[in-house]
């Protein structure tokens, strides 16, 4: 499941990814920099792996990690082709959910294609485009379906009637994620609107404390129902390069219990509705992320498609129960160790151990 990182151009995206993913992606002071997607896989800080590694002496320890796709800047009028027009919409229409990054910092250095530093109407731009986009493309696939349902067919008519009240909603201005769409309508057409979106409000490098363009971005994303990171781009590309120990102490001068990237991931994670079980023994203790709802043989196909198509049963304890008892001999005498079937719904904290024979 991947985000795309969004926003208008020189808002800091190329900045941000490059930190998220240490990857030498170009972040110049010019619109466009980035024309293909850059993805990159970004490691989950979880305090709950390195516990398990500990207890059991792992010889690795292996992240979960989200997918960030790095997207090119939008400009007004990109439903109707300028700018990058429908190459950057139809890139967004491939990820999962919408990080939208928004300028908060001023610096006469870097242009500001907006040419006025509002967090608000840069808000309003891409939604405008995006809810343009959908408009659009609802208009055409009524157009397409309207022959079959025309002619009879049940799951036709059903279909065109909800694609109409999306238009009708998109011409009142109401995203697709407000409109109550059905699951597997949203899923088929994929609606830029319907996309789980958070905020990221990037602002400077002294401003971690206290920034009123990024409150008004936090009170704005409150109403929407969207939560809204703060950080600086260009403190977390520095925090990047450090070692552990360094990170941690430079975060520790700042007042910051963690960085603003592993808030982004961590948020990431939420936003896709992500959880995490774990394996863990002397060889490796690895996270594994999973949508809410994943069964325990879908989890075991996670890990490889043998154990999936073998499994026999999940041997699963809690991650605050082997926390507290240190073993796993000490969990089995007390009868925490549970022997769950194929259709068990995996629990964020999970520790699993899968049975399968091929």
């Amino acid at each position: 499941m991947e985000i795309g990182i969004v926003g208008l151009p020189n808002v800091g995206k190329s900045t941000l990814f490059n930190a998220l993913t240490g990857s030498a992606v170009a972040a110049e002071n010019f619109p466009f920099t980035t024309i293909e997607p850059n993805v990159g896989v970004v490691p989950v800080r979880d305090p709950r792996l390195y516990a398990l590694s500990e207890i059991f002496h792992s010889k690795k320890t292996t992240p979960a990690g989200v997918r960030f796709v790095d997207i090119a800047g939008l400009v007004k009028g990109a439903s109707k082709g300028e700018g990058l027009g429908n190459k950057f919409l139809s890139h967004i229409r491939e990820v999962d959910a919408i990080a939208q990054v928004v300028r908060c910092f001023k610096d006469a250095d870097v242009v500001d294609v907006a040419g006025d530093l509002d967090p608000v109407q840069s808000l309003e731009v891409i939604a405008t485009e995006l809810l343009l986009a959908d408009l659009d493309q609802a208009q055409r696939l009524r157009e397409k379906l309207l022959g079959s349902a025309r002619s009879g067919n049940k799951d036709a008519k059903e279909t065109v009637a909800e694609i109409e009240r999306a238009v009708e909603g998109f011409n009142r201005g109401v995203a697709a994620r407000r409109q109550g769409l059905s699951p597997g309508t949203q899923q088929t057409y994929q609606f830029l609107t319907g996309k789980p979106l958070l905020y990221v409000a990037n602002v400077g490098e002294t401003e971690l404390a206290g920034n009123p363009l990024a409150r008004q971005l936090i009170d704005y994303g409150a109403k929407e129902g969207a939560e809204t990171v703060v950080l600086s781009a260009k403190i977390e590309s520095e925090i990047a390069q450090l070692h552990e120990k360094e990170r941690a102490e430079f975060l520790a001068s700042l007042g910051l219990k963690e960085s603003g990237l592993d808030r982004l991931v961590h948020a990431g994670q939420k936003l896709l509705r992500l959880l995490t079980f774990f394996t863990a023994g002397p060889e490796e203790s690895r996270a594994w992320s999973i949508s809410e709802g994943t069964t325990a043989v879908k989890a075991a196909g996670k890990i490889h498609s043998d154990i999936e198509r073998g499994f026999i049963r999940a041997e699963i304890y809690s991650f605050s129960d082997i926390v507290r008892y240190k073993s796993e001999a000490a969990l089995k005498e007390k009868g925490l160790i549970r022997l769950e079937g194929r259709d068990y719904l995996m629990k964020d904290g999970d520790v699993t151990y899968f049975r399968f024979n091929v």
